[in-house]
């Protein structure tokens, strides 16, 4: 992951197995397009948000270290991960 990502792409599941990868799961409930804020989140990373979600991630690890949709923090079992770095176009 960069350090100095503008946006990033979350995905939202309904159950908590981490050790699956995101695409044996099955496609993410919700997803949202969330950018840099220039803001620093509670978490001490920083902020991105769009679609009704803001998220403190960690652009190194790519880990989404706090997250709220709506509003409202994720329910127990609940998992949000990124989604993985577009491909580039080869055409």
């Amino acid at each position: 992951m960069s350090s100095t990502a503008d946006y990033f792409r979350i995905l939202i599941f309904p159950h908590n197995d981490q050790d699956m990868p995101a695409e044996a799961r099955g496609p993410a409930v919700r997803t949202a397009l969330v950018v840099a804020t220039g803001e620093t989140g509670a978490s001490g990373y920083p902020r991105f948000a769009g679609e009704g979600v803001q998220a403190d991630i960690d652009p190194r690890s790519g880990m989404v270290e706090a997250i709220t949709v709506d509003g409202a923090e994720l329910d127990a079992g609940w998992t949000a991960r990124l989604a993985p770095p577009a491909e580039p176009d080869p055409g």
